[in-house]
């Protein structure tokens, strides 16, 4: 059987690639220091025979026991409501963090897969974003931290690639959304979504002009899966390229809700993207792969799994939790 950790386990994406994984027929080791993530997404799996939890920080020295096949690295606050409140702790999962787990992989021999983001283009300047495209990034703004997190743990991946030999790959993942977000994350989807559950207005940043795309979460998964089996070792996006306004998306919140709220304007945060797309031709030629998932069918699903949250959760998540500033 083969063995796979992965980083960020208990968070959302970390979860339900423990489920893929688990699906798949892998020994699923979990690693998450629960800074973000919810032992709650993952709960469902302790009692099963080929999955386990190591309560950890990969900023420290990593020690898994056993043989490893794969390493798949997706630990790192992910959402501008946590990497603006612990920015140091973002930065040393994309620096020490990335460094252990490469450590790890060359000792293990394991193949290491890595989640980068469409932030390392930044506010792009380029429509919409291919893999060639380098940037445009502020790295003393306050969305730096967890831009420049990235771009590192890229660069560090690829000296370890070239350098050393090792196995790697590194996906670039656009807006994604489904089950298990965090309802006080600071990410629009549950941002509306829990507006609208507590009756408030829906709170718009800027003038809504600016766009997203967003890619159900399933359709994420099955592209991670399948880079990591490729033989690609340069990044990927791997993202929906249907792109929407923020505000013809809330007004799909409303409308999906059956809610009458108000949209509500404030003033656009400091760098916030005004566009975001990716080309996903490479996905396409090397992987196979492109989204199923419509946002009607996928947001549908996401609202049901929201709205069967204990009404408790609604209103304790909407204050973000307290977190240590080491």
């Amino acid at each position: 059987m083969k063995r796979v950790l992965i980083t960020g386990g208990a968070g959302f994406l970390g979860s339900h690639l423990c489920d893929r994984f688990i699906k798949e027929g892998y020994y699923v080791i979990a690693m998450d220091n629960l800074i973000t993530g919810d032992l709650r997404n993952i709960e469902h799996l302790f009692k099963h025979p080929n999955f386990e939890f190591y309560h950890h920080d990969v900023s420290k020295f990593i020690h898994v026991p056993g043989e490893l096949d794969y390493i798949l690295h997706f630990a790192s606050p992910a959402s501008p409501i946590d990497y603006l409140k612990i920015p140091i702790q973002t930065l040393k999962v994309g620096s020490l963090g990335i460094h252990n787990c490469l450590g790890l992989a060359r000792v293990k021999k394991a193949r290491v897969i890595i989640a980068s983001t469409s932030e390392v283009y930044g506010d792009p300047l380029v429509h919409p974003q291919t893999e060639e495209y380098w940037g445009h990034v502020n790295p003393v703004g306050p969305r730096g931290v967890y831009d420049e997190a990235k771009r590192f743990q890229e660069a560090m991946t690829m000296a370890y690639h070239t350098y050393h030999g090792l196995e790697t790959r590194i996906v670039r993942i656009f807006n994604t959304y489904g089950p298990r977000m965090r309802l006080n994350d600071g990410r629009v989807l549950p941002a509306f979504i829990g507006q609208a559950l507590r009756g408030e207005d829906l709170t718009i940043f800027g003038d809504g002009s600016q766009t997203r795309s967003f890619c159900y979460v399933a359709d994420l998964v099955e592209g991670i899966y399948r880079l990591l089996l490729s033989d690609y070792a340069y990044p990927v996006n791997i993202g929906n390229p249907a792109e929407i306004t923020i505000k013809q998306f809330a007004e799909e919140i409303i409308k999906l809700t059956g809610t009458d709220q108000k949209i509500v304007y404030k003033p656009l945060p400091k760098d916030d993207p005004k566009q975001r797309q990716p080309d996903i031709t490479k996905a396409k030629e090397i992987l196979g792969w492109e989204p199923k998932v419509s946002r009607a069918e996928g947001l549908a699903i996401t609202y049901d799994y929201f709205r069967s949250l204990p009404k408790e959760r609604l209103y304790d998540e909407a204050n973000h939790r307290d977190f240590d500033k080491k």
